[in-house]
């Protein structure tokens, strides 16, 4: 489930709280390892809220390094942890220590990450995870530059500006889950979400999206559906929800169970729930193999290995199940295995964050007929960020996937893919910088396209500005091309012929927006920078600010005759005049970072604003999503004079 995106909103650990028992149901629930990282259909508490109850500090930390974790909010989280670990390495549990290193690794502070592995591994060396890590140490080239090639491309007209994910085929269909119709729980005011169904064209491409099932769809969550190969028979994900009411746990908790329903002609038949579900854990996901003798899915249930692991349980002939098997190890770690899709030539993808991979969840695969050897599917299936719930046609060269990777259109968005058959490859390794400071560029996106304009794959760089990226080594010409925010894009040309197998050194150089703003125009937007965040009820800047609050610096540097006002934002939690004198503070602490740097201080001034401007409908007492409060949570560079 990055600050841009609110990560996720899947349903692994849905939770609905009744009004008794509230307060004390949501610390247990904080306190949690969740099934899945999709806990996001929970709220995250403040720093303040949290402090008035009385949490300690440490207390504290744990808390909101947990449930950012676990919302998939990897640069909240990491920032959290980081306090954390400042405070207290050595008792704090070896867990900590693993969720700081996968966090480090999905914002692509890959080298902190390793460091923090191999602490985790001296701690917990029997664990299965500290050991994939110590036989793996070349992962992150490998995977970076997987042996299979693929062609991903996100699947615009079928997402929304909410959560699309799931995907699963149905005849002629594509079935997925969306929250898209914000649909609010009675008691905890968070999305629903049901289930959508999109026809495919003769090309296998998603048109003319419905509603899947108004006798399916209902007041709890659907989700990841699995199809038997007539059609006429789907397992699929719910709340533990009868009679129109949630059942809960002991914690107040409405986990998890999957459902059964029969088609007769259009018309899906009343869903029951299968026996091996349980009110203490969950079952979900599942994925039915192509004879419809065997049902592979994910749980918690006492007995398995990690925070989630794989399933697969019999189908008999008369419809009853055997026992549940757990798929045990290699495929299963401590860590979270769940998504399990079964191809018909026997191979099984699923996504885990216990085995290697490129940060968050990653998609795997391994042929359950041969010696399990599991594999990452690598780049650009997987990203440093969450990516999952695959699933591939019968010849397998086409498929499915989601991802909140940046550049998608909501929280989780759907991706199409395509297997190359192209088998010679020339790799190009390079290095992305400033045109000007020669500083190198992180986090920049690296595209190659063929002489047709023809886009053949992509990269974002490293911390330190390096990049891998592989092409068909046909003789063409090549363009690589790199852009980032706050840059203007960069070109390298290049041919390349069956004997160049490797093209080493190459450079990209970026220079900086030079796009002139008028009077009234925020440097926000000219600059494309990322939004100025703070630590909840501080008005400290935090490190990653620093990056944004440069490119004003260096860009009131080149253009001397402009001025500037600094305006900070709130959202609408927390008191009026808290807010008001909170946002004030963050504006001249920014102001004085920007005058430390150089810029005359008549040129710039800065103000609060509290919740007074906000851009959309979250008032006070209005329930909004995270993605709607963050709009508002803003700070804004406005031309006042040129």
């Amino acid at each position: 489930m990055s600050s841009k995106s609110t990560y996720q909103l899947l349903l692994l650990l849905f939770i609905s709280w009744g009004s008794i028992g509230y307060s004390q149901r949501k610390k247990e629930i904080l306190e949690s390892d969740n099934f899945d990282h999709y806990a996001h259909m929970q709220d995250i508490e403040s720093y303040p809220s949290l402090l008035k109850k009385g949490y300690d500090e440490i207390t504290i930390y744990k808390k909101l390094g947990n449930v950012n974790y676990h919302n998939a909010k990897y640069d909240v989280a990491t920032f959290w942890y980081e306090k954390l670990l400042e405070n207290d390495e050595v008792s704090v549990s070896p867990d900590y220590l693993y969720r700081y290193a996968l966090s480090l690794k999905s914002i692509k502070r890959y080298d902190e990450s390793d460091k923090w592995m191999e602490t985790f591994r001296k701690i917990k060396g029997n664990d299965t995870r500290a050991n994939l890590y110590a036989k793996n140490l070349d992962y992150l080239k490998e995977i970076q530059i997987p042996k299979e090639q693929y062609t991903i491309e996100n699947v615009r007209n079928l997402n929304s500006e909410e959560s699309d994910f799931a995907p699963s085929y149905f005849l002629n269909n594509l079935v997925f889950t969306t929250s898209r119709d914000l649909e609010l729980q009675k008691y905890n005011k968070l999305p629903y979400l049901n289930l959508y169904q999109a026809t495919l064209s003769s090309e296998g491409k998603p048109i003319e999206q419905t509603a899947f099932s108004e006798n399916l769809n209902t007041m709890a969550n659907e989700s990841s559906t699995a199809f038997s190969k007539d059609g006429k028979t789907v397992y699929f994900t719910r709340n533990n929800f009868s009679k129109k009411s949630f059942k809960r746990d002991k914690n107040g908790v409405s986990r998890l169970k999957i459902y059964r329903s029969y088609r007769t002609g259009d018309f899906w038949g009343e869903p029951f729930d299968i026996p091996f579900n349980g009110t203490d854990y969950s079952v979900a996901h599942p994925s039915l193999n192509s004879e419809g003798t065997k049902l592979y899915f994910a749980s918690d249930m006492p007995g398995g290995k990690g925070a989630s692991d794989i399933y697969v349980v019999d189908v008999l002939s008369d419809g009853s199940f055997g026992e549940p098997q757990n798929l045990g190890s290699p495929i299963n770690t401590e860590g979270k295995e769940t998504f399990p899709f079964i191809t018909e030539s026997g191979t099984l993808y699923f996504a885990s964050n216990g085995h290697p991979g490129l940060g968050g969840l990653d998609i795997f695969k391994v042929n359950l007929t041969d010696e399990k050897k599991v594999q990452n599917l690598g780049s650009p299936i997987n990203s440093p960020q969450d990516d999952f719930s695959l699933v591939l046609n019968p010849s397998e060269e086409t498929g499915f996937f989601a991802s909140n990777r940046k550049g998608g259109q909501g929280n989780d968005d759907i991706y199409s893919l395509k297997r190359s058959d192209t088998e010679c490859f020339t790799f190009i390794e390079g290095n992305a910088f400033d045109k000007d400071s020669e500083a190198p560029l992180a986090e920049t996106l690296i595209e190659a396209f063929d002489s047709e304009g023809q886009k053949l794959g992509e990269t974002l760089t490293a911390s330190d500005g390096s990049y891998t990226i592989r092409i068909p080594c046909q003789e063409k010409q090549y363009e690589l091309s790199g852009t980032k925010d706050g840059y203007e894009e960069g070109s390298l040309y290049m041919l390349t012929n069956s004997d160049k197998k490797q093209i080493t050194g190459t450079r990209l150089e970026l220079e900086q927006s030079t796009k002139v703003a008028d009077v009234g125009s925020d440097l926000v937007k000219i600059l494309k920078l990322t939004p100025i965040y703070f630590d909840l009820n501080s008005s400290y800047l935090r490190k990653d600010a620093y990056a944004e609050l440069d490119k004003v610096v260096d860009y009131m540097s080149r253009r001397p005759d402009i001025k500037l006002a600094v305006g900070s934002h709130t959202d609408s939690r927390e008191g009026d005049e808290y807010n008001l004198w909170l946002s004030d503070r963050r504006a001249k602490r920014t102001v004085a970072y920007i005058i430390s740097k150089g810029i005359d201080a008549s040129r710039i001034s800065g103000q609060g604003y509290g919740e007074t401007q906000l851009l959309n409908r979250c008032a006070n007492k209005i329930w909004c999503s995270e993605s709607e409060h963050q709009l508002n949570r803003r700070s804004e560079f406005i031309v006042i004079e040129k």
